[in-house]
């Protein structure tokens, strides 16, 4: 397993003369979510074992309670204020020695499963890059980046936090990671009007961290920003090789960058920060 070999290597450069083992049952699994009726029972039911999930509703108004009462989970439900916060919040209430932190459109494959339960974590290595395969309309991606897509989702309680941002959050780790060889399975939007409708809340948030980290001249970057990230996915990054769904995907995503300056350059001349 490529996995092992990696910390093989690891262990040999000095970083930790010994391993130790990472049971399942000592892992809490965070799952952070807001309607997502239809991806939630995949995801509870992929890391069912675990020490304890916690799931955390931003007061879903589907179904997403009852499908995540019907699984051995604790429940809670707190006002959404960003996806950092969520998760933060969340942390705090784990009790297991690592954290598992997954969203509801996320699951882990089975590859992935068989490696977290059979790892032996070297003495040093506080947390764990994972890949992610994801699909679009039902179809996987393998270019436009999506390709090189990671998370660093598994990690050691008290070793990692999120940074306090609108989008695009990440784990701050204090101590060093290691890398998974299996991967999530990410499906993200459920059809366009599901795609379009996270384009606006997040393109929304983009605008408001732009601003609140002192962005200027929007209106330069909302003609200069779109079409440079079209040429990266589409031409740079292979996006042609998905065929209809990668050029459609990378378009979008362009035109969610537009919407982002476009949003930036209102919060500016209206006075708001957000």
């Amino acid at each position: 397993m490529r996995c092992m070999r990696r910390l093989h290597r690891f262990c040999s450069n000095g970083a930790g003369a010994h391993t130790v083992a990472m049971d399942f049952k000592n892992i809490s699994v965070i799952v952070t979510c807001m309607n997502e009726e239809h991806t939630l029972a995949r995801c509870l039911a992929s890391c069912a074992g675990a020490g304890e999930t916690l799931v955390v509703d931003s007061f879903s108004t589907d179904r997403t309670l009852e499908v995540a009462r019907s699984h051995p989970a604790v429940v809670f439900q707190r006002p959404y204020e960003s996806a950092a916060k969520q998760k933060n919040w969340a942390v705090d209430r784990a009790a297991r020695e690592w954290v598992l932190i997954l969203d509801a459109d996320e699951e882990l494959s089975p590859e992935l499963r068989r490696e977290i339960e059979a790892l032996e974590a070297p003495r040093g290595v506080d947390g764990f890059w994972i890949r992610r395969r994801s699909t679009y309309l039902g179809r996987r991606i393998s270019h436009c980046g999506w390709q090189r897509d990671k998370v660093l989702r598994l990690f050691r309680r008290g070793a990692g936090r999120y940074e306090e941002k609108e989008v695009h959050e990440e784990i701050s780790l204090s101590g060093t990671p290691a890398h998974l060889a299996g991967f999530l399975i990410h499906a993200p939007y459920r059809d366009r009007a599901h795609y379009m409708r996270k384009l606006e809340e997040y393109s929304t948030r983009g605008a408001r961290e732009y601003r609140k980290r002192g962005g200027r001249f929007p209106a330069v970057n909302m003609a200069l920003h779109p079409p440079f990230r079209f040429l990266r996915m589409y031409v740079f990054q292979g996006g042609f090789l998905d065929g209809s769904r990668g050029f459609e995907l990378c378009a979008l995503s362009a035109y969610g960058v537009w919407r982002k300056y476009s949003k930036a350059r209102s919060m500016k001349r209206c006075g708001e920060n957000g």
